[in-house]
């Protein structure tokens, strides 16, 4: 792996998203024919947590890929407020178990490390590889990717039909312009891998379809225009002035 990494970081990058994608999504059918959610893919996710971090510190790399402490005030990001919102809205139709106890656990336990995983491989490993030799590139192309990474759940059996996956994949390139933003700018990936898990385990809790269709819609706009849109502008305005 360490081979791989020092001849080409891109490439690297890349084998680590095709084989997080692949073996998350077989490991998802493999979970549901045994009858419990995300049982078998929470064990992947352990064990792919484990080898990430286990060599991201072998080697040296913890600073690079933002295991440190955030080199700006957490005022200047809005103490992620916005992200705050974002994470809170799984909870609004309120709070149930939504796969049993069991279902829900392994859930929460796989969505909060892919939180970690989706975070080092798309805002640490691809956006560094890319930063140093176009740094707007490497922004615009973690951010996609992450992005159109989500229209694995028109295949994986999530239930999502077209028009959900559209949604989805628009505010994950959203988050992604957001937390690729704060990465860059902090240096730390700590408050992107706390929201991003938080934000994904609570998906274990949330009551589906416990709001009205059309009011989904407009909160879904006002989530992506309003607050992840507003926020993109604020932090590109907010650093670009500092830098002038």
């Amino acid at each position: 792996m360490t081979k791989i990494y020092k001849k080409s970081e891109i490439t690297f990058a890349i084998m680590w998203i095709i084989a997080y994608v692949v073996l998350s999504s077989l490991a998802d059918q493999l979970s549901e024919s045994i009858g419990v959610v995300k049982s078998i893919t929470a064990l992947l996710h352990v064990v792919m947590t484990l080898v990430l971090y286990l060599w991201i510190q072998k080697n040296n790399l913890g600073e690079k890929y933002g295991f440190c402490k955030s080199t700006v005030p957490a005022k200047r990001f809005l103490y992620y407020v916005p992200l705050i919102i974002i994470a809170s809205t799984s909870l609004w139709g309120g709070i149930t178990l939504r796969f049993g106890l069991l279902g829900s656990t392994c859930y929460a336990i796989s969505m909060c490390l892919v939180g970690f995983i989706e975070e080092v491989i798309f805002r640490g490993f691809l956006f560094r590889a890319m930063e140093k030799d176009d740094l707007k590139s490497a922004i615009i192309v973690s951010s996609l990717t992450f992005g159109f990474g989500h229209i694995v759940n028109l295949f994986n059996g999530s239930g999502r039909d077209l028009k959900s996956s559209i949604i989805q994949i628009i505010f994950a390139v959203l988050v992604g312009f957001v937390l690729v933003m704060i990465f860059y700018h902090s240096k730390s990936l700590i408050a992107c891998i706390i929201f991003h898990s938080i934000n994904n385990a609570l998906g274990a809790f949330e009551v589906e379809e416990s709001i009205d269709p059309k009011l989904s819609m407009i909160l879904n706009v006002v989530l992506i225009v309003v607050i992840l849109g507003g926020y993109s502008l604020y932090l590109v305005r907010t650093f670009n002035q500092k830098k002038s």
